[in-house]
This record gives C-alpha cells, sequence and structure tokens, in this order.
C-alpha cells in the first residue's frame, strides 16, 4: 500500500463521522473559515484519488472566493507532508522557491540563487516542478537542462546534496497524489491553492526558507502560518509582482525567526544595487535560462547577477541565527556571494552537482 493511500485512509477513518464534502463546501459557500482538520481531510481525499474531479474543483474555486486563512493553508500543507516521499538529509538546509506565477516573464532566478548560495556551504535542497503555465521555464526545467537527472529516488537525492551540497526534488517524484488535481487545475485555468503550496511542502523539510508568493493577498498568510508553526523563513514578494526579491522596485518581506514575524520594505538602492528596466530580468525557455545562469556563473555583470546575488543572499540570511537588520545582514551576505561567484566557486558547485547527480542517478 502506498504511503498516501496508507495516509488517507487513516485520516479518513478517524474523520469519517466529521468531515463530509458537503458540509466544507457548504461552509466555503458561507464564508466561514474552515479547521485545518477539516483541511487536511479534504487533501487527503484528494491525494487519494477519493475526491471526484466535480468536488476537487469546487473546493479549490470556493476555497479561494472566500480566501485561504494561515490555519486552512497549514492543514493542506499538513496532508501532503504527511503523504509525501520523506527525505532525510543530515545538518542544516535551506531551500529557496517561489510560487510561480507572477507573469512577469523573469529568468530562473532561485535556481541560480541556490546554486551560489550551496557554493558559500549553505546545503541548498531545492523543491521544484516543471513551468505549469509560463512561457518561461520552471525550475525542474532548468536543472534538467543543466545536467542533472530529475528523477532521483530519496536516497539518491540525499547522496546527491551530501556530494554536491545541493540537490533537487522532482515535486511529482516526491508528492504523486497531486496528479489528481492536475486536469481540474489546468482546465480551471485560474489561480487556486493549489498555486501557493509548493514551496510549502519539501519533503526534506528544510529547517530554513526564502518563499517567493506572488500573490500580494497570499504573501503575508503564508507568513503567519509559518510563524505559527514556530518556523523560520524569509517571505518575500516584489512590488513588481516578483515572487522573489526584486531589483526593479522595491520588495515586501516577512522575516519569520522561531515564530516571531516582522515585517520590512527593501528598497534595493539600500544595498547599492541601481533598479533595472524589468526587460533586463526577462528570461525564456530552459534553453535561455541556462545560459542565463551560466553567464551569471562566469561572473558576467549586469542587472540578472544583481538580482542573483541578492536572493542568493537571502538563503544565507534565512539561515543564520544571528539577526542584524535585514539590510545590514543582506549587504553582508551579498559580498559573500558575490566572492563564491567571481572565485569560481559557484561554477565548481554546479559541475560537483551535474557530476553528482548523474552519478546516483546511474546507480555507481
Amino acid at each position: 500500500m502506498s504511503g498516501t493511500v496508507a495516509f488517507a485512509e487513516r485520516l479518513t477513518a478517524r474523520t469519517a463521522m466529521t468531515h463530509t464534502w458537503a458540509a466544507l463546501l457548504s461552509s466555503l459557500l458561507d464564508r466561514r473559515d474552515l479547521t485545518s482538520a477539516e483541511t487536511a481531510w479534504a487533501m487527503s481525499q484528494i491525494v487519494s484519488g477519493e475526491a471526484s474531479p466535480v468536488r476537487v474543483a469546487g473546493f479549490a474555486t470556493a476555497l479561494r472566493a472566500k480566501g485561504e486563512t494561515a490555519a486552512e493553508v497549514e492543514g493542506l500543507v499538513a496532508a501532503l507532508r504527511a503523504s509525501a516521499a520523506r527525505v532525510a538529509i543530515p545538518g542544516t538546509t535551506a531551500d529557496i522557491a517561489g510560487t510561480g506565477g507572477d507573469r512577469t516573464g523573469a529568468a530562473n532566478i532561485s535556481t541560480v540563487a541556490a546554486i551560489v548560495a550551496a557554493s558559500t556551504g549553505v546545503t541548498v535542497v531545492k523543491h521544484g516542478g516543471r513551468a505549469a503555465s509560463s512561457t518561461t521555464g520552471g525550475a525542474a526545467d532548468l536543472v534538467e537542462y543543466l545536467g542533472v537527472p530529475l528523477e532521483l529516488t530519496p536516497a539518491q537525492a540525499a547522496r546527491v546534496a551530501a556530494e554536491a551540497g545541493i540537490t533537487f526534488l522532482f515535486a511529482p517524484m516526491f508528492n504523486s497524489g497531486l496528479r489528481h488535481a492536475a486536469t481540474v487545475r489546468r482546465q480551471l485555468g485560474v489561480p487556486t491553492v493549489f498555486n501557493i503550496l509548493g514551496p510549502l511542502i519539501n519533503p526534506a523539510a528544510p529547517a530554513h526558507q526564502v518563499i517567493g508568493v506572488a500573490d500580494a493577498r497570499m504573501a503575508p498568510v503564508i507568513a503567519e502560518m509559518v510563524a505559527a508553526g514556530g518556523r523560520s523563513a524569509l517571505v518575500v514578494r516584489g512590488d513588481d509582482g516578483l515572487d522573489k526579491l526584486t531589483t526593479v522596485t522595491t520588495s515586501r518581506v516577512w522575516t519569520v525567526h522561531d515564530g516571531v514575524m516582522t515585517r520590512t520594505v527593501l528598497d534595493p538602492r539600500e544595498l547599492g544595487l541601481s533598479r533595472p528596466d524589468p526587460a533586463a530580468l526577462r528570461g525564456g525557455d530552459a534553453a535561455a535560462n541556462a545560459r542565463i545562469a551560466h553567464a551569471v556563473l562566469d561572473g558576467r555583470p549586469g542587472p540578472i547577477r544583481d538580482v542573483v546575488l541578492l536572493n542568493a543572499a537571502a538563503v544565507l540570511v534565512a539561515a543564520s541565527p544571528h539577526r542584524p537588520s535585514l539590510v545590514d545582514a543582506l549587504a553582508t551576505a551579498m559580498v559573500r556571494c558575490a566572492e563564491a561567484v567571481d572565485s569560481g566557486a559557484a561554477r565548481a558547485t554546479l559541475a560537483r552537482w551535474v557530476a553528482a547527480g548523474r552519478s546516483a542517478y546511474a546507480g555507481a
């Protein structure tokens, strides 16, 4: 019996007398918030394939229309974490990932930033998938094009992390139950809560995260959820809509540390960064994004390098136990990240990642 099905059956057995689709949907239509237990039950039904497409569509749409709460999102995340294939990676780990859907056409900044952060000594466990609706490639598209195999088992992914200091967890390999919602999501054609879950369900449960959120309404909700769980993260959103720290304009940053949340408006000019034209950050398909990645790792100056260093620095800040002002912390971390690129350490990290991934996949 698969982990997804077993989890769903256990949860269903415990809650069958208290949760029904009719009750949950009626509550949402009446604009009443659900409990985390109720949304956990709903998600368990979805990932086990027990929920019909009509119910999945009704649930996602009604929840979106009402407006998701932190408790509701936490229930969904808890069910997905419980049903996922787990990855055990020793030591302190970090991730940087965005929800996507920002429609800016930006290059794959997070993945390049992950490589740079890993080259400074932070073990990065990146979780993501292919592009769903964007014309630009997703994290998995870029990782694959760079030469890293996607379909690694948990043990293989952990081995790559140990050897390279960075690994990639391809979402469909670890959260296979979400396939039951894929067709509904495509046919709905509008953003729902499924669009923001990716960065929250990393199967390795990294201790530190930079979570980029394109939806301005959901960014504080996610920060509240992280804080309620007693975790630490930087939740970020560019005021240009980018699901990352942007250099085009200011960014909103919710810093969550040990369950305490503070909000900051970050101006890149405070870090000595100029504000580029938005077109300067645009990417393309996997091949185009790979060329951009190689250019950054080769040390080419310009707007893409600046935004990559800024977001790589955010990973270091998220993973640091010290909490100076955000601007000071980012400034110090950006120097480390720039040194890693200019010394060739970041390019060497990519080479090790590709070699370790191919070796692990081949079973060598």
